[in-house]
């Protein structure tokens, strides 16, 4: 397949609920394609789109008391569980309100096994073993930024040959995100940046929109799995990053935070050595592949002797 077919497939992603690789259905796939595909659009992204205003409008707009008429067309369009849902659909004053809605406990059940860490939302999730010498992601042939992403030189270098899992939201998912480990939390750091998609469509022509997108750093101490890197990435129409928790000791599952309208990702970094990730993101991965599971579901686990040592041989 060349470049412009990669360009321009569908996204394509493993479920791991069916055992069965799914096409997604993309909100707005029309506009996404014509803005990051056609160069007329990719001027328009570059004028207004990523710019801050153009968000933060759109988001005001899903606050309005009128917008609520779109949850009940978007619910069926998208076949959304109601029954998750931790209050009743009339009860929610705007689209945001919906939009962010929070779901009863036993909806997203937490790993329990101390060793296991977990997604930290909803979403489509691409795993990389190791950040450094990884070359795909969505597409064959990109490397990743790791030190402009974390926006520390020093942090990065502690993460040197990390691995790292991606978790891409969309509109039609839950949009609260969580702790993947439990641990000391310290407090949000916000990187000033641009709002544009994070959308394969978007990320396969350019993988810098994670670094140069607007970021919150959280960095967490693990007694089980050291220091632990968890970022919320902004993105076009996200009227904002909420953070919920409280600096200090956090539970593995314990709510973090919440997006306003829009897709984002969040993203976990683990340092070198630390996790061993499951086996179906790092198979769908090598395809340049995400993998749809939920919060709360396991992504890896603490790394054994016998993995450390394959590994430490073959980055030394």
């Amino acid at each position: 397949m060349n470049f412009a077919a990669e360009y321009n497939a569908p996204i394509e992603y493993y479920n791991r609920h069916t055992g069965a690789v799914e096409t997604e259905s993309v909100y707005g796939e029309g506009f996404l394609r014509w803005a990051y595909g056609n160069p007329l659009g990719r001027l328009t992204v570059a004028v207004a789109v990523k710019r801050l205003w153009f968000s933060k409008w759109y988001g005001w707009r899903m606050d309005f008391p009128r917008s609520r008429e779109k949850v009940a067309p978007f619910i069926q369009n998208y076949g959304v569980d109601i029954e998750e849902f931790a209050d009743a659909v009339g009860s929610y004053g705007s689209f945001n309100e919906f939009f962010y809605r929070r779901l009863k406990s036993a909806a997203r059940p937490v790993d329990p096994d101390p060793q296991a860490v977990v997604f930290p939302a909803d979403g489509r999730h691409l795993g990389i073993e190791n950040v450094d010498v990884a070359d795909r992601f969505y597409i064959k042939g990109q490397r990743f930024d790791l030190e402009a992403f974390v926006g520390d030189p020093s942090l990065a270098q502690e993460f040197a040959g990390g691995t790292m899992v991606i978790s891409r939201l969309c509109p039609v998912d839950y949009h609260r995100y969580h702790f993947p480990v439990a641990g000391e939390a310290g407090p949000v750091q916000v990187l000033p940046g641009t709002l544009r998609s994070v959308s394969p469509l978007a990320l396969r022509r350019h993988l810098s929109i994670l670094w140069e997108n607007r970021r919150a750093r959280t960095v967490i101490q693990s007694p089980t799995f050291g220091k632990v890197i968890v970022m919320e990435v902004g993105a076009t129409c996200v009227g904002g990053m909420h953070s919920t928790f409280t600096a200090g000791s956090v539970a593995k599952g314990s709510e973090k935070g919440y997006f306003s309208f829009g897709g984002s990702c969040v993203t976990t970094i683990y340092q070198r050595g630390a996790v061993q990730l499951e086996p179906d993101l790092l198979e769908q991965a090598a395809l340049g592949r995400e993998v749809y599971a939920k919060m709360g579901e396991r992504s890896g686990a603490q790394i054994s002797a016998h993995e450390a040592s394959r590994r430490a041989i073959q980055l030394d």
